[in-house]
Parts: structure tokens; C-alpha cells; sequence
């Protein structure tokens, strides 16, 4: 494996909703430049609101608390100085369901870059073309862009969502369950773009479904709850490590379909 170098450094890291509600306690791990993580864990343990702490997301359902730090390439990104609008363009996000805005399939790529400062139409028109073959959805759409996202299919409009995600360049891209709402030929699509995008992008996917960790990522983290302590990660090391040798009996028994 190359030399690792951390694009997210994670330092106990807790998280509360409503400044009082503990979703997430004690946090520490690296997510690493050009590789993918997977979050992996049963329901509750707070994998979802972990991904969402890494581009303040989370803070758009209300007031939180963050204890500890979350570093972008060395920079605090709860600094209260920090620019939350190039963070989350530094760090883009695809949800677990498909949510194409109501517009055309160029204006839903497009949106992001049109909002960030006006192009010239020729420099707009080549985001655009370049992000849709980022996602491996150009030659499907390539003669209909002024139609509707709507009329896409779930598979096509999860890779417009990850289209627009890439027009604005991101560093890092999050992914939630990316694929729940997919079907199997949709779900192998999208694995095989992560595939693609992991010499250009970080990328750090949320899944509950074991296979797809092992096929597309090179690190997991398994999160884990308990009576006495919330959304914890247990455990965190390579694919074939967590998944073949795992050092804590609790990812043994997940990993092994014993739990969760």
C-alpha cells in the first residue's frame, strides 16, 4: 500500500444534538488522501451522524456540541474563523437516497459551480461533461441534458447526485449508504465508480452492507453501541484485517453475522 498520508484526522471527537443528546463519544481515527474508509455498524450506533460531522453538515437539523477536533489536511474545521461554504465545498456529500433538485440534468451539475461564481457558458459546459464522465453517466444522458433529472432512473439519478458532488471538486467525498435505495446492477455502478474516483478523491462511505465494504474500501471502522457508552468506534484498521483478524470480540461478532 502507498505511503499514507491523512486527508481527515478525527481526535476524540464527541458529538451532541441539541448540546445534549450524545450521538457520538471519543472518536479518534484517519482517513486517509486516495483511499476509501468504510464506516460500517448496526443501526443507532452513529455512523450517519459521524460522516455528517466531517463537513458540519449535521448542524442543518440544529444546535450541536462538538468536543474534540475534526482536522481537513491539518485545519481545525470547528475553528469558529473556519469558512463553512468552501468547507462543504472541500468536502461534498451523496445521501442515501437520490435527491436531484426539480431541473434539468446540466443544471443539476451545474448548480453548485453557478453558485460558487459565474463561468464563461464554454467552461460551464465542460464541468459539466467532465463531471457527468466522472460519474459514469455522460454516455447515458449526453443527448438529453436540457430533460428533466427526474426522469432518470434511481441508479442514474444517485450518479447525477455524485456528478454534482464532483463539479465543484471536492477533496474528499462522503458517501451515506449511497447505494440502500439501489438496485444490484445500480449498486455495481456505483461500486465500480468509487473504484474510478479513488486516485482523484478521499472517500469515506457509510454502509450496512458487509460485501460492499469488503469490495470497495481499504480501511473500515466498525462503530458500536452499548448500555453504558453511545456511538463508539471499537475498532479500526485495513479491509482485510477488520474483516479476516479483528482484534475486539464485538467486530468479530458483527463482521461474522453473530450481531446487528
Amino acid at each position: 500500500m502507498n505511503q499514507l498520508n491523512p486527508a481527515i484526522r478525527v481526535k476524540s471527537l464527541s458529538f451532541y444534538y441539541n448540546t445534549t443528546s450524545k450521538a457520538i463519544e471519543g472518536v479518534s481515527m484517519d482517513i486517509y488522501q486516495n483511499h476509501v474508509t468504510a464506516i460500517i455498524g448496526p443501526s443507532g450506533c452513529g455512523k450517519s451522524t459521524f460522516i455528517k460531522t466531517l463537513n458540519r453538515i449535521s448542524e442543518l437539523e440544529g444546535p450541536v456540541k462538538v468536543e474534540g477536533k475534526v482536522e481537513l489536511f491539518g485545519q481545525n474545521i470547528y475553528d469558529p474563523r473556519i469558512n463553512i461554504n468552501r468547507l462543504r465545498r472541500q468536502i461534498g456529500m451523496v445521501f442515501q437516497r437520490p435527491n436531484p433538485f426539480p431541473m434539468s440534468i446540466y443544471e443539476n451539475v451545474a448548480y453548485g459551480v453557478r453558485i460558487s461564481g459565474g463561468l464563461p457558458q464554454a467552461e460551464l459546459d465542460d464541468i459539466v461533461e467532465s463531471a457527468l464522465k466522472g460519474a459514469a453517466l455522460w454516455s447515458e444522458v449526453k443527448d438529453k441534458l436540457k430533460q428533466s433529472a427526474l426522469g432518470l432512473s434511481g441508479g442514474q439519478q444517485q450518479r447525477l447526485c455524485i456528478a454534482r458532488a464532483l463539479a465543484i471538486k471536492p477533496k474528499v467525498l462522503l458517501m451515506d449508504e449511497p447505494c440502500s435505495a439501489l438496485d444490484p446492477i445500480a449498486t455495481m455502478k456505483v461500486e465500480e465508480l468509487i473504484h474510478s474516483l479513488r486516485s482523484e478523491l478521499t472517500i469515506a462511505i457509510v454502509t450496512h452492507n458487509m460485501q460492499q465494504a469488503t469490495r470497495v474500501s481499504d480501511f473500515t471502522a466498525f462503530f458500536s453501541t452499548d448500555e453504558s457508552r453511545i456511538g463508539q468506534m471499537v475498532e479500526f484498521g485495513t479491509t482485510t484485517q477488520i474483516f479476516s483478524n479483528p482484534l475486539d470480540p464485538r467486530t468479530r461478532d458483527y463482521v461474522s453475522g453473530r450481531f446487528g
